[in-house]
């Protein structure tokens, strides 16, 4: 019989090829096979392991060593505050989106009562972390596929967000009369030959919140040309990019007009979320 502690090393090395923090995802899944805190691994990972415990563990083990996501096997990811419920419908929320949230709060009055909008929500992880934090205001969050919206719609349940319309919309399509005063989105913005999506999570993740026709730049540029009209004047739009679109999107905004262009950098400092205001 093995201990706690040796069942991670020994999980650490079969999933050593699959994944970039071995020994951390099998600490969470540890961790979730038991329902046990990291704290508890750390005071008794000496302990000897029950035979239930090692067969729980090792079975989500298997499922990480063909490539499965950590948070599809768990089926949560925790994000901002939140802890959100995900699976294969819905792209994984990453910490790199917490900056465009983070930006997103400080263009937002506490003390208003505004209209927001998250297109593209998925799991709904902007738009119930503006609600959240903003309990004034109201957020419409918007998605093409009904399957995601399934998904945020129990996230709010799930984290007591009571501020949130949900809509089934291709982007702007379904908003004939609304106006808001900030629009947040991270939308596909990926090219369709990239390398990455043959590798890591992005393999498990659906193509349709990753992929963008035009080189990446087809969904941004949806965005940017049709903000302005359901944005109030001096409304914000902020949007996340990759890292190396940072130059693309500003020319695309100021050529559609937005000026106070702000480009603000992930958690690895690479240059991901833009904001631009409308003023017109």
């Amino acid at each position: 019989m093995q201990t706690y502690r040796e069942l991670l090393e020994d999980a650490t090395t079969t999933i050593y090829d699959v994944s970039d923090t071995p020994r951390i995802d099998a600490e969470y899944l540890l961790q979730h096979a038991i329902g046990r805190s990291m704290a508890w691994l750390i005071s008794y990972g000496d302990t000897t392991a029950t035979t239930e415990d090692t067969t729980a563990f090792f079975k989500l083990i298997a499922h990480r060593a063909k490539g499965k996501p950590v948070a599809y096997i768990l089926g949560y990811r925790d994000f901002w505050t939140l802890r959100l419920n995900v699976n294969e419908n819905v792209l994984i929320p990453r910490g790199d989106t917490e900056v465009l949230v983070e930006q997103a709060l400080k263009r937002i009055d506490s003390s208003k009562e505004l209209r927001l909008a998250d297109l593209g929500t998925g799991s709904g992880a902007i738009a119930l972390s503006l609600a959240k934090e903003r309990p004034n205001c109201n957020v419409l969050a918007v998605d093409r596929y009904s399957a995601a919206l399934n998904v945020a719609r129990e996230n709010a349940k799930l984290n007591c967000v009571n501020n949130v319309e949900f809509i089934e919309s291709n982007w702007f399509d379904g908003l004939a009369g609304e106006d808001f005063s900030l629009i947040a989105s991270n939308p596909p913005y990926i090219e369709s030959k990239d390398p990455h999506l043959t590798k890591g999570d992005l393999r498990f993740e659906p193509d349709s919140a990753l992929v963008s026709p035009r080189h990446g730049l087809g969904d941004l540029t949806t965005l940017i040309d049709g903000a302005p009209n359901f944005l109030i004047p001096e409304g914000w739009l902020l949007l996340e990019h990759g890292f190396e679109q940072a130059n693309d999107v500003e020319r695309l905004l100021v050529a559609r007009g937005f000026t106070n262009i702000a480009l603000y950098s992930d958690l690895n400092h690479l240059p991901r979320c833009t904001a631009a205001q409308w003023l017109k």
